[in-house]
């Protein structure tokens, strides 16, 4: 039997990432090579004629999984019966402006488009931000979406995964597929803690640490960490441009894992609605590791925590108490 399409919501879909982002989704990256899809279109007035090129493309490319295309500024039209939001539209910090300037632009921007999911969305609509700051951003966007539930917000945290394993990777000289188990902490922002004190390569001999595998401590809690962190601002100074490829291709990972299940023995990191889990405080989109079964995520319980850890975990957490402040003050 041939599968319902998927609406899929893009926003900032004539940016970079949107256009990187939404021929994946036609291919079925994102959701299976057997599943439809319907892509739903959204950006600001001013790149409407850059939208319809994209639309124009998109029929070109013949995708046999694409079933319709939605291209719009209007943000009701764009969220009507979507079933997945991935808002990559936002305000990006330009030079000169102050952290706050960015954060108010940004919390009329979510909380407009919060408000047309919340009308016109369907009811289980799983929702992923990718627009920085894309934890606060996607606080704001629960705020005013009330009847989503609050398992369904997430933001993105994967890229930041990625490339930790790409790191760990490239270190050890072995296939990237081979490494499994980092975890991001936090706020998808340089305080963010990428940790690999759980993290596993699979060897001829059987499956061995990272730490044990690496055996330079040093090197992961100092150059590792900071490369992991700065790695946006390093593709932003070769490339002249922000890193959209593998933003969009993380964004098709966290969607494909979250809605068709994660590997057993698996885990990867996903921005969630924290419940209290390793100390931080309910309340916050903190990025953990999570397994996704059913379409539904959960975050890994029981792991050992060290002195090191602890301190950067809480450092990420504190960050994010401070930018969902400044966030509410902006509301205000």
């Amino acid at each position: 039997m041939a599968k319902d399409p998927v609406r899929v919501l893009v926003t900032g879909a004539a940016g970079q990432i949107g256009y990187a982002l939404v021929p994946m989704i036609a291919r079925g990256v994102m959701l299976g090579p057997d599943q439809p899809v319907i892509l739903h279109m959204l950006d600001i007035e001013p790149a409407a004629e850059a939208l319809n090129g994209v639309k124009m493309e998109l029929i070109d490319a013949d995708f046999p999984l694409l079933r319709g295309v939605v291209a719009t500024t209007d943000a009701i039209e764009a969220c009507k019966g979507v079933d997945i939001a991935i808002m990559v539209g936002g305000f990006p910090r330009k030079e000169g402006m102050e952290r706050k300037d960015v954060m108010s632009k940004n919390v009329s921007i979510y909380k407009t488009q919060a408000s047309a999911l919340e009308q016109h969305a369907s009811p289980n609509c799983k929702v992923l931000v990718v627009a920085n700051p894309a934890n606060t951003n996607a606080l704001i966007l629960k705020e005013f979406a009330p009847s989503i539930p609050e398992k369904n917000i997430t933001c993105l945290t994967r890229l930041d995964h990625n490339r930790a394993l790409g790191q760990i990777s490239e270190r050890l000289q072995v296939h990237v597929g081979d490494v499994k188990n980092v975890i991001i902490w936090g706020n998808h922002s340089s305080t963010q803690y990428p940790d690999v004190n759980h993290a596993t390569v699979s060897t001829s001999a059987g499956l061995k640490p990272v730490r044990e595998l690496v055996g330079d401590d040093n090197w992961l809690n100092t150059e590792f960490i900071a490369t992991v962190q700065q790695r946006g601002a390093a593709i932003i100074k070769a490339r002249k441009l922000s890193s959209a490829l593998s933003a969009a291709s993380s964004a098709c990972d966290h969607i494909h894992d979250w809605v068709l299940g994660t590997t057993k023995g698996t885990w990867v990191s996903m921005g969630v609605y924290s419940d209290g889990s390793y100390g931080i405080q309910p309340g916050l989109i903190y990025s953990f590791p999570v397994t996704c079964e059913k379409g539904e995520w959960k975050i890994v319980q029981g792991l050992k925590i060290d002195e090191f850890s602890r301190g950067k975990m809480d450092a990420t957490a504190k960050e994010l108490m401070e930018e969902k402040s400044l966030a509410y003050s902006c509301l205000n």
